[in-house]
Parts: C-alpha cells; sequence; structure tokens
C-alpha cells in the first residue's frame, strides 16, 4: 500500500516522516471527500482526529482541544501510558463522526485521550528508535515464551514512542497463564508490559500477504468487520467443498465467500423447489447443479452418465405433470453449445508465414552461395598439388628463351598414370627426339627425360 505522492520525494510513501500527503502509506484508509469543502461554522467542527498506529495496523481516536489543524499524514504527540506516544493523523473533520458513530464511542466520552502537540524533531528521533527494537525484542519474547512451554503465539509488538510501555499482541485457542511471562519480560525489557489476545483472523490482518486471487489481503486493505462464514455460502454457489481451496491465510473460511452470496441467493428465487427429483418414463432424474447465470437445472438418469440441462420452465412443466400423477415422456435437454466448437471457426485469419520478403531471401541466397565459394576455395588451397609437396599451383617460369622442353629431371608439370605395360619396357635413358609421340597420351612431351619420380633434388 504504497502512495506516489510523497512531499519528500522518497519511493513508495516510505519513510517520509510525515510529508506523505495522500496516507497511502496506511492501511485501511478513509477517503475524506469532505475535506476541500468550506463550512459555515466552523467552530461546529469535529473536535476528535483518528491517528494510526504502525501503518493502519492499530487506529484510535484522540481529542484536539487547541483547535490547532492537522494535516492527513502528519505526526502528532499524543497522551500515553506514564509517558506520551507518537501517531499518524489518518481522518479529520466531519467524517470521523461518522468513524465514531460505526465503532459505538460518544464524542463527549471523558476517556478520550488528548493530543499535545505536532510531533518535534526529536519526538520522532525517539520514536524511530523505539520501532527499531520491536523485532528483536519479539525474537526473543518467542524464545522465552517457548522456553515456559506456553500453548500461545505472538505475532506482533507495538513499543510506545518513549519506550515506557510495549504491548504484545498473541493468538491463543485457551486460556494461558502468562503471570511468569510478564515478571520475565518487565525484567529484561525494562518497561511495562500489557498483553493483548486477538483473533486468528486480526493476525493474518496485521500481518498482511497476497491473497490466491493475487491481489492483498482484503482484511489488511480495507475490511475492519469480520463477519462468520459457513460452508453454507459455498453450496448456495455450486463450489466444491474443498477445504484446503475454500479456506485463507488464517486458516478459515475466505471472507470473500460472503461477498456474492446475496447475489445468488437472490438469483436462486427464481429457480423452482423441491424440483431435486423428476418422474419421467425413463426413470427418475435426479438434480446434480444449477447454473443461475444459464438459468439451467442440471440432470441425470439411472444407469446413465449424461448430464440433461433443462430450463426452468422445463422443469416445472415435469413438476406439474408428477403432482396429477403424470410421468414425462422425454426430459427435452437443451442443447449446449461448447466452446471448442467456436474455437474451431476462428474468424480471422493466420497470415504469419504467408508473407515472403524477396529481398531478404536474395540477400540471403547471395550469402550462402559466397560461404559455398570461400569454403571450396578453402579446400583447393589445403589440397597437396601432384609433384610429392604442398606446393601452391603457381605457373613456372622457363630460363630456355627458345621455349624448348627442359632436359633431364625439370619441372614435368602435372603427372599422369600410365599403363602397367607402359611401366615395365620403358626406357628411362634419353629417349629419341625423332620418336613419335604416344597417341596414347597426346598431354605427353616424348622429349622428356623421365627420371625417378618424387625425386625433386635436380630441380635445384
Amino acid at each position: 500500500m504504497g502512495c506516489g505522492s510523497c512531499g519528500t520525494g522518497k519511493p513508495n510513501g516510505c519513510k517520509s516522516n510525515g510529508g506523505c500527503s495522500t496516507g497511502g502509506c496506511n492501511r485501511l484508509n478513509v477517503h475524506d471527500w469532505l475535506m476541500n469543502l468550506p463550512f459555515s461554522d466552523p467552530e461546529s467542527n469535529c473536535k476528535i482526529v483518528e491517528v494510526s498506529f504502525k501503518q493502519g495496523s492499530r487506529k484510535e481516536f484522540f481529542r484536539n482541544t487547541t483547535l490547532q489543524y492537522f494535516e492527513k499524514g502528519e505526526y502528532v504527540t499524543l497522551e500515553g501510558v506514564n509517558g506520551y506516544d507518537v501517531g499518524e493523523v489518518s481522518l479529520t473533520g466531519e467524517l470521523v463522526r461518522i468513524q465514531l458513530k460505526k465503532k459505538g464511542v460518544e464524542e463527549t466520552n471523558a476517556e478520550i485521550k488528548k493530543i499535545l502537540r505536532k510531533s518535534s524533531d526529536r519526538d520522532i528521533e525517539t520514536f524511530l528508535i523505539s520501532k527499531g527494537r520491536e523485532k528483536e525484542i519479539l525474537a526473543r519474547s518467542r524464545a522465552i515464551s517457548r522456553s515456559l512451554n506456553l500453548q500461545m503465539k505472538l505475532s506482533e509488538v507495538e513499543i510506545q514512542a518513549d519506550g515506557k510501555k510495549a504491548t504484545f499482541f498473541y493468538t491463543a485457542d485457551d486460556r494461558v497463564d502468562f503471570r511468569e511471562l510478564i515478571k520475565i519480560f518487565a525484567t529484561d525489557f525494562k518497561f511495562k508490559v500489557e498483553m493483548r489476545q486477538i483473533g486468528i483472523r486480526q493476525e493474518a490482518a496485521k500481518v498482511g500477504g497476497i491473497g490466491s486471487c493475487g491481489r492483498e489481503l482484503c482484511c489488511s486493505t480495507w475490511l475492519n468487520e469480520f463477519k462468520s462464514v459457513n460452508t453454507t455460502a459455498a453450496r448456495y454457489q455450486n463450489l466444491s467443498i474443498n477445504q484446503t481451496k475454500l479456506s485463507g491465510q488464517c486458516g478459515r473460511l475466505k471472507c470473500c465467500l460472503n461477498f456474492e452470496l446475496d447475489t445468488y441467493l437472490d438469483a436462486l428465487q427464481h429457480f423452482p423447489d423441491y424440483a431435486d427429483t423428476l418422474d419421467t418414463a425413463m426413470g427418475t432424474a435426479y438434480l446434480i447443479k444449477k447454473d443461475i447465470f444459464k438459468n439451467l437445472m442440471w440432470y441425470t438418469l439411472p444407469n446413465n452418465s449424461k448430464h440433461y440441462p433443462l430450463t426452468i420452465q422445463r422443469v416445472k412443466d415435469i413438476k406439474r405433470m408428477n403432482q396429477q400423477g403424470q410421468k414425462a415422456d422425454e426430459l427435452q435437454a437443451v442443447e449446449i453449445i461448447s466452446n471448442k466448437q467456436k474455437e474451431a471457426e476462428p474468424a480471422f485469419v493466420e497470415l504469419v508465414g504467408q508473407i515472403s520478403l524477396k529481398t531478404l531471401e536474395k540477400n540471403d541466397r547471395r550469402k550462402r552461395d559466397q560461404q559455398r565459394n570461400n569454403i571450396q576455395q578453402q579446400r583447393n588451397d589445403r589440397r597437396p598439388d601432384n609433384r610429392g609437396g604442398n606446393q601452391p599451383n603457381r605457373p613456372q617460369q622457363s630460363n630456355n628463351p627458345n621455349n624448348n622442353p627442359p632436359q633431364g629431371g625439370a619441372n614435368r608439370g602435372p603427372q599422369e598414370q600410365r599403363p602397367p605395360q607402359q611401366q615395365s619396357g620403358e626406357n628411362k635413358g634419353p629417349q629419341n627426339p625423332n620418336a613419335k609421340p604416344n597417341p596414347n597420351n597426346p598431354n605427353r612431351n616424348p622429349n622428356h627425360n623421365r627420371g625417378p619420380r618424387g625425386n625433386h633434388r635436380d630441380r635445384k
């Protein structure tokens, strides 16, 4: 419950030291819609101010004897037990009288304490120091109560601003004898101790949390009166009686079961009473549920698992026939169109995947071709030549000006494999210059002096 309009500029209205103008930092707030309206008689205004403690966890009424104007969200110093306390103004003006009437408190009650003054910097500093001790004291108090084997649960500790008194809120199923506990607390913590028992729903309101609906708990935001909830409310709303689903964080039935109960009860008045069974020619039909949103009543027949939805008028007609001693030949169930059939015929056309961008396709094709050419070029560069070494294929420069074929074991270019019979009967020495080229090997030079293959010493 954070507000976004704090005068100090800090986020969520936290630790604004009274600069929050909307009071959104507190819980269970009331919007003062009469704040900006002028009054003809200012002296007739309500002299009672509502003050909240511990961010709306507890609210009390105090009398404004100085007739000083207090803004909402402002810290004020109040009368306390043997000292003073500091609280935050949550409501002023005529709406306080409505709150007094709702809580059953008289405006002229003499037991209402007074507001002393606006809180000074020293009061606020002392107040923050006292609040900083609450977590440590709560942890120690729980350990002490556990050592004494007391069947109670301490949920919250609230220390007075001057540190002279502390109120311990606890929950318990039975009566608890905590006289020894109070003595230990007074000795260790050095302040006056007050034990106050609360219910489980009040504990959930103080602790707070997120409900199954995804919102903050109603008891910690706006609900301040707890009404009894039973499983009958769930039956009227056709909810399954499942304790885990119907229970809230406090372990009791959810308060929201009562929110829509009146609407369901008004809708059920149109349904016929005593229509749990219907006599038909096919057997006795039994009522299984009522659909108040579609005004249908669902029945089932014996030896048949099918459910038959009937309109309210049809059920009344069959019930009238049964009272006259007649049986209905058929139920005349209503045809229900399922959501799956509606979803089978969509009213839109899916165009994803049908749109082609030729420009992007050309660029992709060009990139793929270029990548394929680069890979092929790398393979050709790594391929060894036929001369026995990994020499790159580059043109050979000849020193012969007449461009005659070289003699001996000079560079001969790529070798071709000859048939085995030619290799065996071939003369390895100098060959006849008048010899004709072999027709089986037209690319071969007959003037080459064929030396041993793979011998590159003569190249020097």
